[in-house]
C-alpha cells in the first residue's frame, strides 16, 4: 500500500460511499443522529480524509461528532455479536497494530503493551512480499502453511523473557529471511518453513496475553483485528483457553477486518453517554500509550 495514493483515492470515493450507504439504508441526512468517525491510529493521510469529511457533515447537519479510536473499536467489535462480561484482556492484532489492552468498561481502556517495531500483520506482509507469494500476507501464509510442520524451524520468540507486554517482530522477520538465504525454500519445504514462522508469532502473542491474564487475575480474553481471522491463531488461543480455564472470544472473521460497524458501535456507546468530540479533534497515526 502506498499511503499517498491511498489517501488520494479516499478523497475520490468518500462522498460516493457516504451517499451509497444512505441509499442502501433507506434514510436521508435528516435521519442521522450523530457522525462517528475513526480519528486514529492508522495511515494519517487516510485518517484525515475521513475525519475532515465527518467534520464537514457534523457542521453542515448540526449533528454531534464522535471520534473513535480504531484499536478500541477492534477490541469492542465482539459486542456486535455477543455480550462479554467486563473486565477482559483484549489483544488487537492487525497489519498496523499489535496491542494488549485491559478493558474494564466500554470506555476508557488501558494500554498494557504494544509492538516496538513491526506489527504481527506487517511481519506477515513483509515476508510474503519477500517471497513474492501474494498479498495480504497473513491470508496467503495461512493457506500455504495449513498442512506444514509447526516445529520444522526453531524460529526465535522475541521478548518472551522480558517482563512486559510489548512485542517485537522485526527480528523474527530477519531470522526468517536469514534462514531462507542459507537454506532456500521450495515446493517441498515452504509450507513447513511458513508454518514454523506463523507458529512463532502466535506463540509470542499467546504467552504475552496469558501473562496479562495472570498478572491482573482476569479470566476473559477477546481477540480482534485482521490477523484474528487466522484459523490457526484461533486454534492456538482456544486450546490455551481450555487448558488455562479462560474464556476466549473471537468475532466472526468478517468483523475482524477493518469495518464501519465496529466504529458505529463505539460511536453509539459514546453517543449514549453524550461523549461528543469538538470539531477541532485531531487525527493521530500511532496508538497513544497510557
Amino acid at each position: 500500500m502506498v499511503p499517498e495514493i491511498a489517501s488520494r483515492r479516499h478523497i475520490e470515493l468518500v462522498d460516493g460511499i457516504y451517499r451509497g450507504a444512505l441509499e442502501e439504508a433507506g434514510i436521508s441526512d435528516s435521519d442521522i443522529d450523530a457522525i462517528c468517525v475513526t480519528s486514529g491510529p492508522g495511515l494519517i493521510g487516510s485518517i484525515l480524509v475521513g475525519l475532515s469529511f465527518a467534520k464537514g457533515l457534523s457542521f453542515s447537519l448540526n449533528k454531534p461528532l464522535i471520534a473513535v479510536n480504531h484499536v478500541q473499536a477492534h477490541a469492542m467489535s465482539i459486542f456486535i455479536e455477543e455480550d462479554v462480561d467486563f473486565p477482559f484482556i483484549a489483544l488487537v492484532v492487525s497489519g498496523g497494530h499489535t496491542v494488549i489492552l485491559k478493558v474494564e468498561d466500554q470506555n476508557p481502556l488501558t494500554v498494557l503493551g504494544s509492538t516496538r517495531d513491526d506489527a504481527a500483520g506487517e511481519a506477515f506482509d513483509k515476508i510474503a512480499k519477500y517471497l513474492n507469494i501474494g498479498y495480504p500476507g497473513g491470508r496467503v501464509i495461512e493457506e500455504i502453511s495449513k498442512n506444514g510442520f509447526k516445529d520444522y524451524v526453531a524460529f526465535p520468540r522475541p521478548m518472551l523473557d522480558e517482563n512486559n507486554y510489548d512485542f517485537s517482530f522485526s527480528g523474527l522477520k530477519t531470522s526468517f529471511i536469514n534462514y531462507v538465504k542459507r537454506n532456500g525454500v521450495n515446493d517441498g519445504n515452504i509450507m513447513h518453513v511458513l508454518s514454523s514462522f506463523q507458529e512463532a508469532i502466535f506463540d509470542v502473542l499467546l504467552k504475552k496475553v496469558l501473562r496479562a491474564t495472570k498478572d491482573f487475575k482476569i479470566g476473559r480474553v477477546v481477540v480482534g483485528g485482521g490477523v484474528a481471522s487466522n484459523r490457526r491463531m484461533r486454534e492456538v488461543f482456544c486450546e490455551a483457553g481450555k487448558r488455562e480455564g479462560l474464556e476466549v472470544y473471537f468475532p466472526s472473521s468478517g468483523l475482524c477486518m477493518d469495518n464501519g460497524v465496529m466504529v458505529a458501535l463505539m460511536g453509539y456507546y459514546n453517543f449514549m453517554k453524550s461523549a461528543f468530540s469538538p470539531l477541532d479533534v485531531q487525527g493521530f497515526s500511532r496508538m497513544k500509550l497510557n
